[in-house]
């Protein structure tokens, strides 16, 4: 049988219990698509299964170890194989997917159906493709939610990140003012990735600013619905993509459908093969490109792991396989 290289953990815990190991290449069956996998990324998602710091992850990732051992919720690459009953790509296409139920892409070759994939942008290269859907469809489920339409004042909070880079550019698209919250140093990037404004954290309190908004997209979790309310618009939403304090932010949404006024909503995000032709237009037009911060070898993925959680990220993390 042959074998491949891949990332994988067979235990929950920290960024060490990830090792690379030769596994058997995935055989497709007459549904699916071989890819061999050019880049991936470590995300959030990926870490948050890893971890399993939040415990309900367990009930869908196994209870006590990991049912899906290799992680890599997006990845690009290129389709090796394809199933008899494969109608919608062939040998050769170049293809971008998500994946946050059996993951997969911190490996040389993924198996998938081709309802999880989708042609890549032509655009861009495989590395930044791979980049194209963790950030970009949380972004897209919260602006949804929120409704964001032409005219309205958007406010990202961590728009150096995945998300929060994600959410400025697709907010812009839907026509809002966006004004996104970052370390000074970052202005600058922000502002050409098409922000009317941006507030430095480290020199400003974006909560005590004069200005409403129809949304307050928290994209890092580091504020409250308590501290946002003087800056929200009569009808505004606060949007975090954290719990909140003792799962606040859940409890403020479901409370939220029963008033009026200011609200707290929670979506639970979600993303299909639509979705994924939306974020590969929308770059093919030049709206969105997703922001790369680092690179690593699939050799480093533990680093990149360390990386990613260290709190100072920016944009997305990609993981190069394809060499």
């Amino acid at each position: 049988m042959r074998n491949m290289l891949a990332a994988v953990h067979e235990q929950y815990g920290p960024p060490e219990v990830v090792r690379l190991m030769e596994v058997p290449k995935p055989v497709p069956s007459k549904k699916q698509l071989l890819i061999r996998v050019a880049a991936t990324t470590v995300n959030r998602t990926d870490c948050g299964f890893r971890s399993a710091a939040y415990f309900i992850s367990r009930f869908f990732s196994g209870l006590f170890k990991p049912k899906f051992k290799v992680l890599g919720c997006e990845f690009a690459g290129i389709v090796e194989e394809v199933g008899t009953e494969v109608s919608k790509f062939q040998i050769g296409d170049k293809v971008v997917g998500y994946d946050d139920y059996r993951f997969g892409g911190h490996a040389a070759y993924i198996v998938k159906a081709e309802d999880v994939v989708t042609l890549a942008p032509s655009n861009l290269s495989l590395e930044q493709a791979a980049a194209l859907t963790e950030g970009a469809h949380y972004a897209l489920c919260n602006l949804r939610a929120a409704k964001v339409k032409q005219g309205d004042k958007v406010l990202v909070n961590g728009g150096t990140g995945a998300i929060g880079s994600a959410a400025v550019q697709l907010a812009k698209y839907f026509g809002a003012e966006v004004t996104a919250v970052c370390h000074e140093q970052h202005q600058d990037l922000l502002l050409s990735l098409g922000a009317d404004s941006a507030i430095a954290y480290n020199l400003h309190d974006f909560t005590a600013v004069e200005e409403c908004y129809d949304l307050v997209f928290d994209a890092v979790g580091k504020s409250s619905f308590d501290q946002c309310k003087s800056i929200l618009k009569d009808n505004g939403y606060y949007i975090s993509t954290e719990l909140g304090k003792r799962a606040e932010n859940v409890l403020l949404a479901l409370a939220s459908k029963f008033k009026k006024g200011k609200k707290v909503l929670f979506p639970i995000p979600s993303i299909n093969q639509q979705d994924l032709v939306f974020l590969t237009r929308l770059a093919e037009a030049g709206k969105f490109k997703p922001l790369i911060g680092r690179i690593y070898p699939l050799e480093e993925i533990v680093q990149a792991y360390h990386y990613v959680e260290s709190g100072q990220k920016i944009g997305n993390v990609v993981i190069r396989i394809l060499q």
